[in-house]
């Protein structure tokens, strides 16, 4: 049994959910495993949600140097920006096990945020197999619905609770992305209008889009991020997806917009996008890398019939 204090042996990848119910818990759970990284003179970040960065370095007090923090609701605000950010931390630390506090699940997160979130924790597993690295996340296990609580078991190895380390019966019998995961994407409300493109009509993509734009609360530096996800995203269809799509362009509360994109595409590497694409790569995934990092949700559903790909992005 893995204990997720200690530091993880050469080739091992540790990922344990540490159930918490209250601040003390949390203290102790994840101050436990700072204060044992820091210890065994490993590195560590901790990416968790603002205010409890704060609680943390009051407790901990430590050295702004030997702790690298992140504010998880602005790193993982898109939870398919995660992963590539953990990556890129291990890799600077490439030969020691590196320590990373991960919570990117926290009451107020929308469903999709919370499906697409979950979906990370399932790939965090193959993404880091092999690598000498620990990540613990934290999960508030009264505030967040039981079914959150439920997939947190499905998606590690192991589970500490109640100061006990346990493995997860859940997780041994679960498949690396359920098939529930998978479903379609609910339909906006109304009728939202199809603009068909096939090849050479790339142009004309981004035209629609950025007239269509010009009508939203969206300013002039998150339209042009719309304009170019989108027609990184139309690109990918001419490419890959049989040489023609659809978009859909819609409103939803609060000033934010969506846009999606569907053709007959099929997606076989559900890692594309989450990480980062190498320089000597020639179909590594950019596009969908650079559609994760202009926007604050992604969804993405392969089926049968072909490709969904859903942007989202906030007013601010």
């Amino acid at each position: 049994m893995n204990d997720a204090s200690a530091p993880a042996s050469s080739g091992d990848f540790v990922h344990p959910a540490l159930f918490y119910r209250d601040q003390s818990e949390y203290l102790e759970g994840v101050g436990g495993f700072v204060r044992a990284a820091l210890a065994a003179d490993e590195p560590v970040l901790v990416a968790v949600p603002g205010p409890r960065l704060d609680i943390l370095r009051e407790s901990l007090d430590v050295g702004a140097a030997e702790v690298t923090w992140a504010d998880m609701t602005r790193l993982g605000r898109n939870p398919g920006r995660i992963l590539a950010a953990l990556q890129d931390f291990a890799g600077r630390h490439e030969g020691r096990p590196a320590r990373i506090v991960g919570e990117p699940i926290w009451p107020g997160r929308s469903p999709a945020e919370v499906l697409e979130a979950t979906r990370h924790e399932a790939l965090i597993n193959t993404a880091f197999a092999g690598r000498r690295a620990t990540v613990l996340c934290p999960y508030d296990v009264l505030g967040l619905p039981d079914a959150v609580v439920a997939d947190a078991r499905r998606t590690h190895p192991t589970l500490i609770a109640e100061g006990k380390d346990l493995l997860s019966p859940e997780y041994a019998q679960a498949p690396a992305i359920p098939t529930e995961w998978d479903g379609p994407l609910p339909e906006p409300g109304g009728v939202v209008p199809r603009f068909a493109y096939t090849l050479g009509g790339l142009g004309e993509v981004r035209a629609h889009t950025e007239a269509w734009a010009r009508g939203t609360a969206l300013g002039a530096a998150r339209r042009g991020d719309l304009v170019l996800a989108v027609s990184e995203a139309a690109a990918n269809s001419l490419a890959h997806g049989g040489g023609s799509g659809s978009l859909r362009l819609w409103r939803t509360g609060g000033g934010g917009v969506v846009a999606e994109v569907r053709d007959a595409g099929h997606l076989t590497d559900p890692l594309a996008g989450r990480r980062r694409p190498s320089l000597a790569s020639v179909d590594g995934g950019r596009g969908l890398w650079m559609i994760h990092q202009l926007c604050d949700l992604v969804e993405i559903r392969s089926s049968e019939s072909g490709l969904t790909l859903r942007m989202h992005m906030a007013c601010s």
